[in-house]
């Protein structure tokens, strides 16, 4: 029931809202136990937490926008926008991370005492249930919804809860061993291990924008679907895919008999493009028919003017 219900009832746009608030009371959370603590490690969480909150809302955004239905200058939609999201998300975790490491470095060659470390661990722990609770759902809905913003905001929070993981595990130690360093070696490993995630997320984007093919089982979905329809008559080729958003593209020739009527030929592309919409969710089909032994090349050398 619990799997269901983010696909039927929670839209990106409610989860990034929920997001937003989320992202406001983890602040507030890590920032006091920061404060309690003077713990540069805690310090470093809570500056993620403020990417948390910039994120979801550019997130939301670019997902409002990316709503809307196609008009005269983008006839394929909006979809794209959801890339930029990522994108903005991974150099705003880049930039947290280079921060992490300044002040870690500083405090590792200046260590400083901590305190209440019980209540700033507490603080930290309560506001890593949080994050982890909304990435549990926003996974599954980005997966329903094929939304990339709504995958790249809970890849940040479970990120984040490695972060707070990473800093209890420093803070525990420094408690258990009164090595003040575990604290900025902790903070250090944290920011090295969001620096790799804010790479990935920005790696992510570029590619979806520059029209990636679609995921290798929404091809073999595409290619079961055809291989339904073709036999001797009927040949498929030049299949070409492409992803933008929540929105999946494919472009094929279909070859058949030169003395089938334009009705008969037409009827069967309908019937083809249908039953590959139905089998991919957001799928959109566009065939070319050519009579058999007619061959058509896209990679030629253009001709000369």
């Amino acid at each position: 029931m619990m799997s269901l219900m983010p696909t039927r009832f929670l839209t990106p746009r409610h989860l990034l809202w929920a997001s937003i608030g989320v992202a406001i009371t983890t602040i507030v959370l890590k920032t006091l136990a920061w404060y309690v603590t003077d713990s540069v490690g805690l310090l470093s969480d809570a500056m993620e937490s403020f990417v948390n909150l910039a994120s979801a809302i550019f997130a939301l955004l670019m997902v409002t926008i990316a709503e809307r239905p196609a008009d005269i200058d983008h006839p394929y939609g909006h979809h794209k926008a959801e890339y930029f999201s990522s994108g903005f998300e991974g150099v705003l975790i880049v930039g947290v991370s280079v921060g992490i490491i300044w002040a870690a470095v500083s405090r590792l060659l200046e260590p400083q005492p901590l305190q209440e470390l019980g209540w700033g661990l507490a603080l930290s722990v309560l506001s890593s249930a949080l994050n982890g609770l909304l990435a549990w759902v926003m996974f599954s809905a980005a997966k329903a919804h094929r939304s990339i913003a709504l995958e790249a905001d809970a890849k940040h929070l479970v990120t984040d809860v490695w972060t707070s993981a990473g800093v209890v595990a420093g803070l525990t130690g420094v408690a258990l061993t009164g090595w003040l360093w575990l604290d900025a070696v902790a903070a250090i490993g944290v920011a090295l291990n969001i620096l790799w995630e804010g790479g990935h997320l920005m790696w992510r984007s570029s590619q979806g924008l520059m029209d990636e093919a679609v995921e290798p089982d929404v091809l073999r979905e595409i290619q079961k679907v055809l291989a339904g329809y073709d036999q001797k008559a009927i040949r498929f080729d030049h299949v070409i895919t492409r992803r933008s958003g929540q929105r999946r593209f494919v472009d094929l020739h279909m070859h058949m008999p030169s003395n089938w009527t334009l009705n008969r030929a037409a009827a069967l592309r309908t019937s083809v493009e249908q039953a590959l919409m139905r089998s991919v969710p957001g799928l959109r089909a566009t065939i070319q028919m050519l009579p058999s032994g007619v061959e058509a090349h896209f990679d030629d050398a253009r001709d000369p003017e």
